[in-house]
């Protein structure tokens, strides 16, 4: 099990907000997170080498897509609620097109922004975990801090 640390010490130490996780695997590939106190794009495809220092590809997001990508969450981590109360099933996912229509909306209004644009930065992540429930309508229980990639 990962270590928990407490979000002031995270704060303390440099580590920043993660707000959306759009793929996991073997660790967070794709999402939203502050970049140096704004918010960013970050994407690793590479999923032969995953471990907590990986290097992704950050871009800006606008303050107009992070609401959107913020309402979408909201409506993951509701259903999610849900379906860890035992209320609904995997086959309710969101994503799974056609259950949600702002869910489905938004993910057509979303796509483009959330493809990496040439010239996008490549820094390291290292990873910590805070306090709390895994996905909550303000974000994650993971944290970023950030470094150049050598």
């Amino acid at each position: 099990m990962a270590e928990i640390w407490d979000e002031e010490q995270l704060i303390a130490d440099g580590f920043e907000r993660v707000y959306t996780e759009l793929e996991w695997y073997d660790g967070p590939r794709v999402g939203l997170a502050d970049v140096n106190g704004k918010p960013h794009y970050f994407q690793n495809h590479d999923y032969d080498h995953a471990g907590e220092d990986d290097e992704y590809q950050v871009w800006p997001a606008g303050e107009a897509v992070v609401e959107l990508e913020r309402e979408q969450w909201a409506i993951f981590a509701r259903w999610n609620e849900r379906r860890e109360a035992g209320e609904v099933g995997q086959e309710s996912h969101p994503d799974h097109g056609g259950i949600d229509a702002r869910y489905d909306e938004l993910e057509l209004l979303l796509a483009t922004h959330r493809q990496a644009p040439d010239g996008a930065r490549r820094l390291v992540g290292e990873l910590r975990f805070g306090a709390g429930a895994r996905y909550r309508g303000e974000g994650l229980d993971y944290w970023f801090r950030w470094r150049p990639s050598r």
